[in-house]
């Protein structure tokens, strides 16, 4: 039985998840229909482009995407410290970027003076935990591209499955494997010869910004858009993924090598340096990074991450431990 979101998202534990939405009735996002005939390949750039929107409204970063035929990836990153520090005006700024308020917010924004019971009201609308809740982060996001959908097919009705499917990603080998795992999604589709040339993709991204710069490392050489690789982790540490990028580069090529040329089982003389650091066996990397949703349901991480991480969300059981002593050992 499917567990409330609530039971998934434990912010004290990771700021970090991977979202999955998925069409139903057999529709496309994007891609072309062989049946019908069609070419939805524009509706990619619906969805990335309501992405980076919603990125510059919500306290979430975008830490990799992925838009395929019927469905599409993502792992994002939850800055609930940001989304605190927001004042009123602040709020209700980025809300009336996306929807119209009422007109006591409007009268708040522009600057008209208020009854303290009007101001009440104001602060209920004012809601800072929303704009840090990944549930309402993907209802912006999918209802904008599954209206748009319904009236270019001229139909109404679901465009999307009722639920996105999320993983709470505990350590830094869950994360490594699923932004891995996101970024060769149309290597293993066969859409994409090689990451770099994946269409859609923040591995693209990153790649692109990576051949230009001349610090690559340096997350201003980076794409603004998304979450930086701030390195190696160290003190003070600064926002960003705890990885080099250049060793994360590394790793996702040779992951993609093991997945095309079906050399799961080869161990090559000299592993990139991020799989030596997180020790991670290259046979088990090769299953987590090509079948990363099938052992792992709500939370993905080592067996004592996972267990910490079930006792803050009261469950009675932990689910996927076996999986985790497994693969993430």
């Amino acid at each position: 039985m499917p567990k409330p979101r609530k039971a998934l998202v434990s912010l004290e534990a990771t700021p970090y998840y991977h979202c999955v939405a998925r069409c139903v009735r057999r529709a496309f996002l994007c891609g072309e229909d062989a049946v019908s005939g069609s070419s939805f390949e524009h509706r990619r750039g619906w969805i990335r482009e309501r992405l980076f929107q919603l990125s510059q409204v919500f306290a979430l970063d975008v830490c990799a995407y992925a838009i395929m035929s019927n469905h599409y990836h993502l792992v994002l990153h939850v800055d609930r410290e940001a989304a605190t520090d927001w004042d009123t005006p602040e709020v209700l700024r980025r809300w009336h970027a996306l929807f119209s308020g009422n007109e006591l917010t409007r009268r708040f924004e522009r600057g008209e003076t208020l009854l303290p019971a009007e101001l009440r009201v104001v602060d209920t609308f004012a809601e800072r935990s929303r704009l840090a809740d990944i549930s309402w982060f993907m209802r912006c996001l999918n209802e904008e591209i599954a209206r748009k959908a319904n009236e270019e097919d001229n139909c109404t009705g679901r465009f999307w499955e009722g639920r996105f499917k999320s993983q709470a990603l505990l350590d830094e080998k869950a994360l490594a494997a699923c932004l891995a795992y996101v970024d060769l999604n149309p290597v293993r589709a066969q859409m994409a010869q090689t990451p770099e040339a994946s269409e859609f993709t923040s591995v693209q991204e990153r790649a692109t910004a990576a051949k230009q710069a001349s610090h690559p490392n340096e997350p201003p050489s980076q794409p603004a858009r998304l979450l930086p690789f701030a390195g190696n982790p160290r003190e003070p540490m600064p926002k960003g993924l705890p990885f080099r990028l250049t060793d994360y580069l590394d790793l996702v090529d040779f992951t993609g090598r093991l997945i095309r040329e079906g050399k799961r089982g080869a161990i090559p003389e000299h592993l990139p340096s991020i799989l030596q650091r997180l020790e991670i066996d290259p046979k088990q990397w090769g299953y987590l990074t090509t079948q990363f949703e099938s052992p792992f349901k709500g939370l993905v991480g080592a067996a004592n991450h996972l267990k910490q991480a079930c006792q803050q969300l009261g469950y009675r059981r932990t689910p996927g431990i076996g999986a985790s002593r497994t693969l993430l050992a």
